[in-house]
């Protein structure tokens, strides 16, 4: 009797998992379009309530790619942002094409305004644009409520 001979059993697919990749594309492209419309929308409504604390920063970027916060009275160092820090460079990437939009430089502070309800606001006094941080997420309002002090 002959047997008859079988080829090999072939070997099953490899397949890819794409999904970490598809997320954090997801996650990136929900980030830009957030900003993006923060952008479009230029300021937020007018808030009503008292400010609970208002302080007067300004940003700096470093040749080292960091951007510093500088308290805006005394010139002092208040947190240095390191790595890419997606959020707060967004952010103030908006405010500055506000003012370059507006003819306005630098040199005016901005205002972080903690309002008695706990929102929290960046405020440009001289383009008015105000953009209501706490719309953003807790994760995010973190990374402008360390500069209150």
């Amino acid at each position: 009797m002959k047997m008859e001979s079988m080829p090999p059993p072939e070997a099953p697919e490899r397949r890819t998992n794409h999904f970490p990749a598809i997320a954090i594309a997801l996650l990136l492209i929900g980030t830009f379009i957030t900003i993006g419309m923060a952008r479009l929308q230029g300021t937020t409504q007018e808030v009503a309530e008292p400010a609970r604390k208002i302080r007067q920063l300004r940003f700096v970027d470093q040749p080292d790619g960091a951007v510093a916060a500088f308290d805006a009275s005394t010139g002092q160092l208040v947190e240095r942002y390191e790595g890419e820090q997606g959020f707060l460079r967004g952010t103030l990437r908006a405010m500055a094409r506000q003012r370059k939009v507006n003819g306005v430089g630098a040199e005016q502070p901005f205002e972080l305004i903690l309002h008695a309800d706990g929102r929290l606001t960046l405020h440009d006094p001289a383009t008015g644009t105000k953009i209501a941080l706490e719309s953003f997420g807790s994760k995010n309002i973190g990374v402008f409520a360390r500069l209150l002090g």
